[in-house]
């Protein structure tokens, strides 16, 4: 699925109040870019039973009391097995899930700080990253210029 069909679609099903598929579109940009910095269009999520994405808390090899919080998007679902020993367990499942939707998502998981892509199969070498602190600022940018003067129609009155 290509990219402005994901965008569509988390816009199609986004809650139908009148402000939610506008926000989504205004900050669209934002998730379009740095989608496109990604080797795929859809990556495989470790997910409970209940469906909770899995957070993994990685520590700091230097300074053992600096963690962050990630949640892990695999190319395969095979490449599951690479991080975690919670795909074996039956009780978690993998879902797919398109790009943008991931990054849509991350706006909303306070405990994540990231989300990290595996960009190469069969290997935990090639990641990228997307930090949670910056994917919120590109996004209040957005917000921003959505709010803008410049964005009201001259007939408004």
């Amino acid at each position: 699925m290509d990219l402005e069909a994901q965008i569509q679609l988390l816009i199609d099903n986004a809650p139908r109040d009148g402000i939610t598929p506008n926000l989504i579109s205004a900050i669209s940009p934002a998730l379009r870019a740095i989608a496109q910095k990604l080797r795929y269009s859809q990556y495989y999520i470790l997910q409970s039973s209940e469906g909770n994405w899995v957070v993994t808390t990685l520590s700091n090899r230097t300074n053992p009391g600096l963690e962050k919080r990630v949640v892990y998007a695999f190319p395969t679902i095979q490449d599951v097995s690479l991080i975690s020993t919670a795909g074996l367990d039956p009780q978690m499942l993998t879902k797919i899930v398109p790009a943008t939707h991931i990054l849509f998502q991350l706006v909303a998981l306070e405990p994540v700080d990231s989300i990290v892509f595996l960009e190469t199969p069969g290997q935990t070498t090639h990641t990228f990253e997307v930090r949670r602190s910056e994917l919120e600022k590109l996004v209040q940018q957005r917000l921003r210029k959505m709010r803008s003067p410049k964005h009201i129609p001259p007939d408004i009155a």
